[in-house]
This record gives structure tokens, C-alpha cells and sequence, in this order.
């Protein structure tokens, strides 16, 4: 066993997050351009093998969790594959999907040792699903999800709330909690990055999503583990959870534990960060990529990339010079 990931602020990273994919079957503009979207040639992307090979170094590292992410993970013709080969490795494996495909892999995702899965879905409203994805899914990613809570999974469903979009649906998707206890709601304050036409005042912050939820339900406060993203709360008498994951105006980067790997095998030490280093071609000549591993995460800044905050006038001149959502992977 290697020595533990730890930045200089002493912050030990076991949560590696790998992207499979930067392609998409929706079309959501706060993930993807609507203009411009150029996707990357298969060559760039890492093999199923590389993958397996960075995964086992990674948990070699100390890594006690991985999640596949995309883009939509689930397009990827290999992910069967790839989901049974990370599956062997002594760590738990989740991913985040838009649930579009799950159906086709029901068996793979339990024989992986697959128990929970966090899935993309933004409002209950059909027209409004067409309109946020571009798509006409509405009705089979609901199916998905009932069908995932049937088969025994525990299903987060991460809604990305904005302003004059669809911060009116938040009492619905909390309202869902109430009888199904194998279901966490997670609003996500809407984020700044390259092409997602972003701006401050579409945000509803966690004091709005709170004040906005109590106008209909009491509830209390849950304990949290010490790496969570969202504090998590349960309504009087609920069986799921809701939580709030307030990335911009109420940040948990003292505890950040993520490892960031992006589908054509780019190392992410921040969500924010612009800097990243190649792991993929070091790998194909037959490197050892841990001290690249190290090193990078040494040069971790404490919160958000090192940037501004993000009302400053110079934040989108920061931000825009990050990856576009899609090709990070979350």
C-alpha cells in the first residue's frame, strides 16, 4: 500500500471521480454549449484497460470509493465492461447517470456490487424536461428511477436549481421524500463554467432553498459524515432525505476529498481548478504516475481553484478558462 493522497492542508483525498465520457444524449445548457460543442476523438479517450490500471494505482493510494461519470457514462459502448472490471477492485463503485439507458444494466451494476446511483433530473415537468434537455425522455427516465427503487437501489436525484427555470418545483421534488425511503433529493446551486452562460443572480442559494422548503415542511437537520457535499436534512415524518449541495455561497472545501479524472485522462485537483496534468501519456509510455499523482495535489488550493469569488468582476475571465461541465465530469 501506498502512502494516503494529502494536500498541504492536510485534506487526504480517497474519493476518485472518473469520467468515461464527454458525449451526452442530452443537451442540458447549464452542462454543454449549445454552440460550438466539439466532443473528443475516441483516440483521446482512455481504454477500458487504462482505466482499470489508473483505478487499481488510485486505490493502491488510499482510495476507498470511485464513481463514473460523464458526460453520460452510460453511452459509452465498453461501460458494461468497464463497470465489471472496477467492480473486482476493494472499493465501493457508484456512478451518475441520467438514467436514459439504466434499464440495460440492471444485472451489471448488481453483480459490480453497484447499491446506490445518483441520477440527473432537474424538474418533474415534461414540457420543462424538454426544454432544459432538449430531449423527449421525460417519461422513460421516471420509469428508470421507479424501476431503480423497485430493484432495491438507493437513488439520489441531484436537481440543478435556477432561477426562472425551475426553483418552483422544489417543494415537489422534497414532497417525493415522504413516502419512499430510498430516495435523496439533492438540490445543487448552479455553477460557473466555460459556455454555461452562467450568472449570480440565477442562483438559489442553500438560505433560499431552506426558506423556500419551510413554507411547506417542518423538518430537522441530519447528522453528516465528514466528507459530505450536502448537508441533509429529513421532513417530520418523511422516509428519504433531502439535502442542499451550495457550492458557490455556502462551500465545504475544508473537507474536500475528490479526485478528479477526466475521460481523456487529464488529473483535476479542483472542480474550479484550470490546471490540470496528463496521467494517460505517461501511462502509454509505461511510467509510474504516482509522483505526478502527489505533486499535483500539493498544489491544491484550499477553495475553489484558487479563483475570485465568483461576483467579482474578474471571476467569468477565471471561470471561462475552465473546461466546459461536460468534459470535467462532475
Amino acid at each position: 500500500m501506498n502512502p494516503p493522497i494529502v494536500d498541504k492542508f492536510g485534506r487526504v483525498h480517497n474519493y476518485l471521480r472518473i469520467s468515461l465520457t464527454d458525449k451526452c444524449n442530452l443537451r442540458c445548457n447549464y452542462c454543454m454549449p449549445q454552440e460550438d460543442m466539439q466532443f473528443m476523438p475516441s483516440s483521446w479517450l482512455m481504454s477500458a484497460e487504462e482505466i482499470q490500471t489508473l483505478a487499481g494505482i488510485f486505490v493502491e493510494m488510499g482510495v476507498q470509493k470511485i464513481r463514473l461519470t460523464g458526460g453520460e457514462p452510460l453511452v459509452r459502448k465498453d461501460v458494461g465492461q468497464i463497470i465489471e472490471s472496477l467492480g473486482q477492485l476493494p472499493t465501493s463503485l457508484t456512478l451518475t447517470t441520467n438514467a436514459v439507458f439504466i434499464e440495460q444494466y440492471i444485472d451489471t451494476l448488481k453483480n459490480a456490487g453497484v447499491r446506490s446511483l445518483n441520477i440527473s433530473l432537474d424538474t418533474l415537468d415534461e414540457e420543462r424536461f424538454r426544454s432544459i434537455t432538449k430531449r423527449d425522455h421525460f417519461t422513460k427516465t421516471l420509469a428508470n428511477i421507479r424501476m431503480l427503487l423497485t430493484e432495491g437501489f438507493s437513488v439520489k436525484l441531484n436537481m440543478v436549481v435556477m432561477r426562472d427555470v425551475n426553483v418552483e418545483e422544489v417543494n415537489d421534488f422534497v414532497r417525493m421524500t415522504l413516502t419512499e425511503p430510498n430516495l435523496h433529493v439533492r438540490f445543487i446551486e448552479f455553477m460557473p463554467f466555460n459556455g454555461n452562460q452562467w450568472d449570480f443572480s440565477r442562483i438559489v442559494t442553500y438560505n433560499d432553498l431552506l426558506s423556500r422548503v419551510s413554507e411547506e415542511f417542518l423538518f430537522a437537520p441530519l447528522p453528516g459524515e465528514p466528507n459530505d457535499t450536502a448537508r441533509t436534512f429529513r421532513v417530520e415524518g418523511g422516509q428519504g432525505t433531502f439535502g442542499i449541495i451550495s457550492t458557490i455561497t455556502n462551500h465545504f472545501c475544508d473537507s474536500c476529498n475528490r479526485i478528479r479524472l477526466t475521460a481523456d485522462g487529464k488529473l483535476k485537483n479542483c472542480l474550479f481548478d484550470t490546471s490540470e496534468v496528463d496521467l494517460l501519456k505517461p501511462l502509454r509510455r509505461g511510467e509510474d504516475v504516482r509522483a505526478i499523482i502527489y505533486d499535483h495535489f500539493q498544489q491544491k488550493h484550499f477553495a475553489h481553484g484558487g479563483h475570485t469569488e465568483f461576483t467579482n468582476k474578474d471571476a467569468k475571465t477565471e471561470y471561462e478558462q475552465n473546461r466546459r461541465m461536460i468534459a470535467i465530469g462532475g
